[in-house]
């Protein structure tokens, strides 16, 4: 949960910017940023600790180390796109899609207790999925979409 407090702290920041700059609350602009800035980061993370994040894959994907980078990539440019107006809505759809097929993912490294920070088997298992993944999948895919959609 300690990243959903990236994403709490950027919209916090990002409003009262907007408040000060602006002289108004602009909640789309700062709830976009502030998951623009958290996709970007957990895009970035995607370079840094690869070798765990491949053990996160299923078995029978090939080609695990290109598949993490891609996602990487993917994750940056969903970043970058939500702040692009004329493509919000169709980045925040294709996003939703994204996080539900990378919980997949999530269920793979639970079961298996991978650590993706050390690429070992030393992870919190199954009560990491259900007390944190799960409950952060649901908020990431609800912000996306009241921020990305709704309120687009």
């Amino acid at each position: 949960m300690k990243l959903l407090g990236i994403i709490f702290v950027s919209f916090v920041i990002a409003l009262i910017g907007t408040k000060i700059v602006e002289g108004d609350w602009n909640f789309l602009f700062s709830g976009n940023l502030a998951m623009s800035i958290f996709i970007i980061f957990t895009g970035a993370a995607h370079f840094r600790f690869e070798k765990g994040m491949a053990m996160m894959i299923p078995s029978f994907f090939p080609a695990k180390i290109v598949l993490v980078y891609l996602t990487g990539f993917i994750e940056i440019a969903a970043g970058i796109c939500l702040m692009i107006p004329s493509i919000r809505e169709i980045t925040a759809i294709l996003l939703i899609a994204f996080y539900l097929v990378v919980f997949i993912a999530n269920i793979n490294s639970s079961k298996k207790n991978i650590n993706i920070f050390k690429a070992d088997f030393t992870g919190p298992g199954m009560r990491y999925l259900y007390r944190e993944r799960l409950p952060m999948q649901i908020i990431l895919i609800a912000w996306t979409w009241f921020f990305g959609i709704y309120l687009n």
